[in-house]
């Protein structure tokens, strides 16, 4: 779900800069390509807190309740960081929508 309003959040901020004179390194989909390995990034973050919580409670040898946390905080930390990123694209794209021409 989150992916899907980003998505449509960048969408037409990508075909604006698509439209803008680019440079040759930046192609006009390289920033959903951004956009999208980042929220991977943080998913799979989530999945590895979710297996080595799963792993503690289970007694799997090796799973600690440090690893545990430790894995916890650092997907807590990736989604509060792409939580604020997404509020900043919305603060962003609703100055430019409520600029007068």
């Amino acid at each position: 779900m989150l992916t899907n309003a980003l998505l449509q959040v960048a969408s037409p901020l990508a075909a604006a800069a698509g439209s803008a004179t680019a440079t040759p390194a930046a192609s006009p989909g390289h920033f959903l390509d951004l956009l999208n390995g980042a929220l991977q990034n943080v998913s799979a973050t989530q999945g590895a807190a979710s297996v080595a919580q799963a792993g503690f409670a289970a007694g799997v040898p090796g799973a600690t309740l440090g690893k545990a946390l430790v894995a916890n905080d650092r997907a807590e930390v990736a989604w509060n960081a792409t939580v604020a990123v997404r509020n900043e694209v919305v603060s962003a794209y609703q100055s430019i929508m409520n600029m007068q021409f």
